[in-house]
């Protein structure tokens, strides 16, 4: 692909290799000490969740599809906590000690959390690798959150695309998912299936309904873009297959926002931390409307990632 702009950050080799298979992995992408600045502080966080308040303090089987709506719905500009599903029994109650018990930690941890801040809003070395795979012309971010998957209990992940649930028009989500703890095969590495973003328009999307709740909406699909076809090859990558990718602390997984991923149960004894949040384009170049189920709010707005915006893209999402 013709890069008008010099790199700074990334290699035209990587911005090859995730324009052709819809991720990537980039090592190393935060040091150490901030990995575990971020390690430190979602544990902080565990230790100051109370369970007095929580939705699921009134868990019962028949509410079980609707408790949490109102919390979940309202968590885009808050720290709030959602528990994994067998860490409560039948009768409300935790299975476990809270701090084992928690799924994950969103939405707004890169607002309102001075040291997630500080990796996402504050990070010029994310600026400029923004700047290099010039997928997005002007992106906000949205959606943060720390992702426990706990031991023995954390849920698996079905294959899903990210656009589904953060929906533009045109489709526009880009996810960013840093490991915190090491990822590996047992407590629920990512694993995705390269060149799907080709191949697999968005169907439906995740909705406010009417009435309250959320659920899924039919939209019409398109075609995928032909500028998402590799100029390497001129073909579209073969998707179906599942890649494993394993992490150390640190590593960055860029993810197209219409490509296939998930990540199976923990099994394992040790948990799998990691902090991911997702950009959009603004508007005008793409159109977030009031049917998603996160809204911005007048008292917190998305936030620009770019003090300039990228005159030209690479892609045009697939929708």
């Amino acid at each position: 692909m013709a890069i008008a702009q010099p790199l700074e950050y990334l290699t035209q080799a990587q911005i090859d290799r995730f324009y052709r298979n819809g991720y990537l992995v980039v090592p190393g992408f935060l040091s150490r000490d901030q990995t575990n600045s971020l390690m430190k502080r979602s544990k902080e966080l565990l230790d100051e969740f109370t369970l007095e308040d929580h939705p699921l303090t009134k868990f019962t089987t028949s509410d079980k599809d609707h408790v949490g709506d109102d919390y979940f719905l309202n968590s885009g500009d808050k720290i709030r906590y959602f528990l994994e599903e067998d860490a409560i029994d039948n009768n409300g109650k935790l299975t476990r000690d809270k701090a084992k018990a928690v799924n994950k930690i969103g939405h707004a941890l890169h607002e309102l959390d001075p040291a997630f801040r500080k990796v996402t809003l504050e990070n010029d070395r994310l600026k400029t690798l923004v700047r290099d795979l010039r997928f997005h012309h002007d992106p906000v971010a949205l959606q943060s959150m720390v992702i426990c998957k706990q031991s023995q209990i954390g849920g698996a992940v079905p294959e899903h695309n990210d656009s589904t649930f953060l929906y533009t028009s045109p489709p526009t989500a880009l996810g960013f998912w840093i490991a915190l703890e090491k990822c590996t095969p047992t407590n629920g590495a990512l694993s995705f299936s390269p060149g799907t973003h080709l191949a697999t328009p968005i169907t439906k999307r995740f909705v406010r309904l009417p009435g309250g709740g959320t659920g899924f909406e039919q939209i019409a699909a398109c075609s995928p873009s032909s500028s998402d076809i590799s100029e390497e090859t001129g073909e579209r990558a073969p998707g179906g297959k599942y890649v494993l990718e394993t992490c150390e602390p640190g590593d960055l997984v860029i993810i197209h926002g219409s490509v296939l991923h998930k990540s199976e149960r923990n099994t394992s004894a040790h948990t799998r931390y990691a902090y991911t949040f997702h950009m959009i384009d603004s508007s005008p170049y793409a159109e977030y409307d009031e049917k998603n189920w996160l809204q911005p709010t007048e008292a917190m707005p998305f936030s620009r990632i770019l003090d300039v915006p990228n005159e030209s893209t690479l892609s045009i999402a697939v929708h």
